[in-house]
C-alpha cells in the first residue's frame, strides 16, 4: 500500500539525514550532504522497493531510472569534491552561528533536505507501490524525456570538468559545446529527468500525485537553490558572465542571441 512506502520512506530519510549530520561533525565538513543527495534517492528507491510485496514492470523502470540519475550524480560530486575544503555556504553558517552550528545544520540543512527528498521522489515511491502497474504511451514519453534529461546533465557536468580542467580557462567563463545554448544545461537536465520519472509515474495509481515532486524539483531548481544562487554567484566571481548572460538563454535551451 501507498501509505506504508511513505511511511517506510520518511523513516529512511531521517535515519539517513540523521546518521550523515553525525558524519559531518565527525569530518567537520557538512558539505557532505551535497554528494549524498543523488544517492538519497536511489536509497528511498530501493528501500521502497523491498519494502513492496512485488514490483511491477513500471516500478523497475523507475527504479532504474532514479538509480542511474542519483549513482551518476553523486560519484559526479564526489570526484569534483575529492580533496577540497567546504562549501563557503556552510563555511559562512558555521561563522554565523558559531558554537549552535551543528543543531542549526541538522534541522536547516541535513532534515530540511530530507523533506525535499521525500517530496520530490513521490512520483517513485508512488511507481514502486503500486504492485499492477504497467508501462504506457505516455510512459514513454516520459523515458525519452528522462533521457535528453540524463544527457544534459552528463554532457554538461563533463564539458564543464574539461574546461575547468585547462589552466588557460581560470577565472573564465564556459561558453561552449551545451552551455553556448543554455547557462545551466545541468539544471536543465535535472529538471527533464523529474518530469520524465513524473510522468512515467503517472500510470501507476495515483501517479497523477508523483507530478508535485517533479514541480517542486522544477521551483527549487528555476527559483531558489538553483539558478537564482549560482547566477548571483556566477556575476560577481566571473568577469564577463553579465555579457555572457545577455547572449544566452538561462534555462531551456536556444541559439544565443547575436
Amino acid at each position: 500500500m501507498i501509505s506504508n512506502t511513505l511511511l517506510n520512506s520518511v523513516l529512511v530519510i531521517v535515519a539517513s539525514m540523521v546518521l550523515l549530520w553525525i558524519l559531518s561533525l565527525a569530518k567537520k565538513n557538512a558539505s557532505i550532504v551535497d554528494i549524498f543527495w543523488g544517492l538519497g534517492f536511489v536509497i528511498v528507491g530501493w528501500a521502497s522497493a523491498i519494502n513492496a510485496d512485488n514490483v511491477s514492470g513500471l516500478g523497475k523502470v523507475v527504479l532504474g531510472m532514479v538509480t542511474l540519475w542519483g549513482v551518476r550524480l553523486s560519484l559526479y560530486l564526489a570526484i569534483r569534491n575529492h580533496g577540497k575544503p567546504e562549501d563557503f555556504r556552510y563555511v559562512a553558517m558555521r561563522k554565523h552561528y558559531g558554537a549552535r552550528f551543528p543543531v542549526i545544520s541538522l534541522f536547516t540543512v541535513f532534515l530540511l533536505q530530507g523533506a525535499i527528498m521525500m517530496v520530490v521522489s513521490l512520483p517513485v515511491q508512488i511507481a514502486l507501490s503500486d504492485a499492477h502497474a504497467s508501462l504506457s504511451i505516455v510512459s514513454y514519453v516520459g523515458i525519452a524525456l528522462f533521457a535528453l534529461g540524463i544527457f544534459f546533465e552528463a554532457v554538461g557536468d563533463w564539458q564543464l570538468a574539461q574546461f575547468k580542467r585547462n589552466p588557460q580557462n581560470a577565472g573564465q567563463v564556459m561558453q561552449t559545446g551545451l552551455w553556448k545554448y543554455t547557462r545551466h544545461p545541468n539544471y536543465f537536465g535535472d529538471t527533464c529527468v523529474w518530469w520524465g520519472i513524473g510522468i512515467v509515474a503517472l500510470s501507476a495509481s495515483f501517479g497523477w500525485i508523483g507530478l508535485v515532486g517533479s514541480l517542486l524539483m522544477n521551483f527549487f531548481l528555476v527559483r531558489v537553490s538553483g539558478v537564482p544562487m549560482l547566477e548571483r554567484s556566477m556575476s560577481k566571481r566571473r568577469p564577463g558572465y553579465d555579457e555572457y548572460k545577455r547572449r544566452t538563454s538561462s534555462f531551456v535551451p536556444r541559439p544565443p542571441k547575436k
